[in-house]
């Protein structure tokens, strides 16, 4: 699945030609791609747009939004790594393409410390842990003794086998010792709305995705997986206040670009994103997104991407976790 969107600036729709202040500036000359490895709607493509709408503006140039859906946002990264590493080509990095596909996906077709440059990391996300109201168990403690008094019996849908929210089951799995069903889905789309419907009892999904339900009273919040509350749901435990301390299992996103790209661009990059997070009603956004603690500079978002590598690797190899391809 493709899809382009163009985000222009003031003179939207005019061909605009490369200017020397923008090359001045070490910026690239024409117009920039930001790919985005999930469909219209969801929380990457969300955050990619009100980025590159601010970008757009603050750079007078075009700035595509260019869905590359498929494999988890895998397909999306190969893509960009591929690309001239001249800055008109540019990724909405996500947790899956950056930090667990490197351990799940067996001939992943780039290695990412190579053929990425960290740019700025976008933002960090909580998952919630939801039910219906249905449900017996509606805290974390009673959920744990639910699920180790019927093994195998307690169903968790996800977004898909390899998705974040796989693998925050995994996590908690490992960390209670329990043995839940896990049910895939498609996206998060059709896991929710067999959630709303009965079908399956639990999951853990992206607070963009899950807070309307959750907002709308339809779903149940039961814990989030951040080790602090995000503002959005304020009155919701974290898994680290409800017995599992340290419990961190985000989703993440952050601008990289391919891994040739000069170091003088991505850190005008780098600045230049930092000003737009800055910004009253950029910040307003991201806190309905749920996605905070974003912005720092490119080295921050190295090490952070390498430090998730290796503490879902470890899960990965604890949990057994293995995905078709």
């Amino acid at each position: 699945m493709q899809r382009r969107t163009v985000l222009t600036a003031a003179a939207a729709g005019a061909t605009l030609v490369a200017s020397p202040w923008l090359r001045a500036q070490n910026l690239p000359t024409g117009p920039i791609r930001i790919v985005v490895g999930f469909p219209p709607g969801g929380g990457t493509d969300a955050l990619a747009r009100v980025v590159g709408q601010k970008l757009s503006v603050m750079w007078n140039t075009p700035i595509v939004i260019e869905n590359k859906a498929g494999a988890a946002g895998v397909i999306a990264a190969d893509y960009v790594a591929k690309q001239p590493s001249d800055g008109t080509t540019l990724l909405m990095a996500h947790i899956n393409s950056h930090a667990l596909a490197p351990s799940l996906v067996p001939k992943l077709g780039y290695v990412v410390e190579r053929d990425f440059v960290p740019i700025a990391l976008v933002g960090v996300t909580p998952n919630l842990l939801i039910c219906n109201e249905a449900q017996p168990a509606k805290t974390v403690k009673d959920l744990v003794a639910l699920c180790k008094a019927q093994p195998g019996k307690i169903s968790f849908a996800s977004a898909g086998g390899g998705s974040a929210q796989h693998l925050a089951l995994e996590m908690f799995k490992l960390r209670a010792g329990i043995n839940p069903l896990h049910v895939p889905y498609k996206g998060s789309g059709p896991a929710i709305n067999d959630l709303l419907g009965g079908q399956v009892n639990y999951c853990f999904e992206t607070m963009t995705s899950a807070t309307p339900h959750v907002k709308g009273g339809k779903a149940i919040a039961i814990a989030q997986t951040r080790t602090k509350r995000a503002k959005g749901h304020p009155n919701v435990p974290t898994m680290d206040e409800s017995g599992f301390p340290g419990f961190d299992a985000t989703t993440w996103y952050g601008l990289v670009g391919p891994g040739k790209l000069p170091q003088v661009i991505a850190k005008r990059m780098n600045e230049d994103i930092n000003k737009v997070m800055q910004m009253p009603d950029v910040m307003e956004k991201f806190e309905q997104y749920g996605a905070e603690d974003g912005g720092g500079s490119p080295e921050r978002f190295a090490a952070f991407i390498k430090a998730e590598q290796a503490k879902w690797a470890k899960v990965i190899k604890d949990a057994r976790v293995s995905v078709e391809a």
